[in-house]
């Protein structure tokens, strides 16, 4: 027997990026990762290695441009030969490994959906909790959306946030301490001091978005339930002439749904203002921290080909920390969604 329509969400709690989300996001990190020999455990540690691999290419990569300022101040034909086989060679290597960083975050999606899923399976059938679930509860909307859905869904964004969040404290404090080198304490103090103004109003962009992705999911699942309930019931419709209220009723879900789809696009319009004005001035600051101990009279004594490759250098080390942190940040929108998909 289908179940009837469910009210609007009444006395649905605010949601948000609090202790609750963290301990609801625990317990699913407990169930993806059972023990440190598990299959998701020792993915995670291959994409460690992987990644960190990865950064160290990418560092050989991004000083290459202060090595060719040399050579080709220096009119050294031989030197600059070597240096584009070398180039090349870092680069392809720099892909190879990408690559291969995507490919185990992948993989490492099928494997979390896969554990996700079939423990949330085992709950579901265990005793007659699927029929509490779908006729006896009103506070849980759609747990058939929930299990198959939202839980691939998070699974998704979780891998793709993986990469960049376990590299992250490792880049930071070398990239830091090579900043610290390059400009004295102006250059990390002012790159964090930039971080901290991103998190913070950030943060506090990201509050309603979460609630409103949560109510948008919980209506995409009223409004496909819907359609299912008259596809069931077709007959029956058909014979009690109910096309014109079915009508009704089906429109009245999908206007609620995309008020509330316009919500969330509202909302997420200054999440993206936010994010972008940090990307843009990241790139920015890079060159005033630079700046600095330029005017100061720090490099004096170099010429101008030595000078130009020591701005090549230091340039590539603070856009890289400035950059470490901006992702940071740009995943403030990928969390949101996370935080959404973890409360359902």
């Amino acid at each position: 027997m289908p179940r009837s329509e469910k009210s609007n969400g009444r006395g649905t709690k605010r949601l948000k990026l609090d202790w609750t989300f963290v301990q609801r996001f625990c317990s699913i990190q407990r169930v993806l990762f059972p023990s440190w020999t598990s299959q998701s455990a020792l993915m995670f540690a291959t994409l460690l290695a992987v990644t960190l691999t990865e950064q160290l290419i990418i560092y050989q990569v991004g000083v290459l441009p202060s090595h060719f300022y040399n050579v080709l101040a220096d009119k050294d034909h031989s030197g600059f030969k070597s240096l584009v086989g070398t180039a090349l060679m870092l680069i392809v290597t720099n892909s190879t490994l990408k690559s291969v960083d995507q490919y185990i975050c992948n993989l490492m999606y099928l494997s979390w959906r896969r554990t996700l899923t079939e423990s949330l399976h085992t709950s579901y059938f265990q005793g007659r909790v699927y029929y509490t679930l779908n006729v006896l509860r009103e506070d849980i909307d759609n747990p058939d959306q929930r299990i198959s859905q939202d839980a691939e869904r998070l699974c998704k964004q979780m891998s793709t946030m993986a990469s960049r969040l376990i590299v992250s404290p490792f880049t930071l404090t070398y990239y830091t301490y090579h900043c610290f080198l390059s400009t004295g304490w102006i250059g990390p103090v002012c790159i964090f001091g930039y971080f901290v103004v991103g998190t913070i109003a950030n943060k506090i962009l990201m509050g309603p978005i979460v609630s409103t992705l949560f109510e948008q999911e919980k209506l995409e699942g009223d409004f496909r339930f819907k359609h299912m309930q008259i596809r069931v019931n077709a007959e029956s419709a058909a014979f009690y002439r109910a096309g014109k209220v079915e009508h009704m009723r089906t429109d009245r879900r999908l206007q609620a749904l995309l008020e509330t789809q316009k919500s969330l696009i509202n909302k997420e319009l200054w999440l993206y203002i936010g994010v972008n004005t940090f990307d843009y001035l990241g790139g920015f600051l890079s060159y005033i921290i630079i700046a600095i101990p330029i005017f100061t009279g720090l490099y004096d004594g170099l010429t101008p080909g030595e000078l130009s490759a020591l701005i090549s250098k230091n340039a590539f080390v603070c856009i890289y920390l400035i950059n470490g942190f901006t992702q940071l940040i740009d995943l403030s929108t990928t969390l949101t969604d996370v935080a959404g998909y973890t409360h359902r």
